[in-house]
């Protein structure tokens, strides 16, 4: 069963619950599919009336921010004992390799990495615990996570409610042409965010990749 068509057999309240607790946990450091459960709860609150898409937004936004939140105590109190910890028991999402990409991603971004860090499915998952290991300060990773969090959260619900309410409504006159234009002119907003985020992240990977070049040719 798909997750939209299941999410369509539960209350309105347990849906909010759902998206806010699966988001929260992969802010956490859990990978979790946070992104999907999102976008397909977002575009059932625009066929389905007992769903507030303003809720469910809050409700994501909430999930977000407390779970990267929870995620920057336990990197901190943790630290790199327990990256090594995590990579032992999950190196498919915490291999070396992830943790020194996301590290060079926060040494050159700082802040900026947990904010663009939001629309990038390994960022999502490091951001939080990455910063209390990296002991960023508080206030910087929390103004950060804030604005990262509504405009991830809010902003996916916002654009895929109303491409749910316009494929509807277009759906009615102009058949498949609508629906294909509606969901065309939805993503392209979240790909151009997306576009950005992964040039961020892309990088600090090719300085790393260059400042191993530059010893190897001296040899």
């Amino acid at each position: 069963m798909h997750v939209q068509e299941w999410l369509d057999t539960v209350p309105a309240a347990a849906v909010y619950a759902l998206v806010g607790l699966v988001i929260g946990l992969e802010s956490l450091g859990i990978p979790l599919p946070g992104e999907i459960v999102l976008v397909s709860a977002a575009l059932l609150s625009s066929q389905h009336g007992g769903i507030n898409p303003v809720v469910l937004g809050a409700c994501a936004t909430a999930g977000a921010v407390i779970g990267d939140s929870i995620g920057y105590a336990i990197g901190r109190k943790g630290g790199r004992p327990l990256l090594a910890w995590l990579g032992a028991k999950f190196p498919r999402h915490f291999g070396e390799g992830h943790i020194a990409t996301a590290e060079r991603s926060f040494e050159k971004w700082g802040m900026w990495a947990v904010f663009f860090g939001r629309f990038i499915a390994l960022l999502r998952i490091f951001a939080g615990p990455l910063a209390g290991v990296l002991h960023m300060p508080y206030w910087k990773f929390l103004v950060a996570n804030v604005l990262g969090g509504i405009v991830w959260a809010g902003g996916t619900t916002a654009v895929i409610y109303y491409v749910g309410v316009v494929a509807e409504s277009w759906l009615k006159k102009f058949s498949y042409l609508g629906l294909v234009l509606a969901v065309l002119i939805g993503l392209a907003s979240l790909l151009i965010v997306k576009r950005k985020a992964k040039k961020m992240q892309s990088a600090p990977q090719e300085a790393g990749a260059e400042a191993e070049t530059v010893p190897a040719a001296a040899e």
